[in-house]
């Protein structure tokens, strides 16, 4: 079994988020130090530690993530300019909490990914 996190507490509403969106297989609730003017997390409900962990079993879910921060750009006024969807995985990735998560960014220019 994976270790419990602190967005576990989060989606049981043991401690306080500014959630914005929750249903029965996601929640999304506003980053608590945003990186751009939007900065909305959306994470399963399910305890999935990394994007490794991810079975067939998760693919409805995996695709409610995306369907939601679609919903959530809209809402947020920043589908026309653009947004980052971001997950990371594992150390090396970048993840520091490890319950699946994936960053909605947006709301000013936010330049090129560096990658390679």
């Amino acid at each position: 079994m994976a270790e419990e996190t602190i967005f576990s507490k989060i989606i049981r509403k043991e401690i306080p988020a500014d959630i914005v969106y929750e249903d029965e297989l996601v929640t999304a609730f506003r980053d608590i130090s945003p990186r751009a003017p939007t900065h909305i997390l959306i994470i399963p409900n399910k305890l999935i530690p990394t994007v490794n962990d991810v079975t067939a079993d998760d693919e409805a879910t995996m695709g409610r993530m995306f369907t939601v921060a679609r919903k959530l750009a809209e809402q947020e006024g920043v589908s026309e300019d653009g947004y980052r969807l971001l997950v990371n995985c594992n150390k090396h990735g970048g993840q520091e909490v490890y319950h699946i998560h994936m960053h909605l960014v947006g709301g000013r220019p936010l330049g090129p990914m560096l990658v390679g």
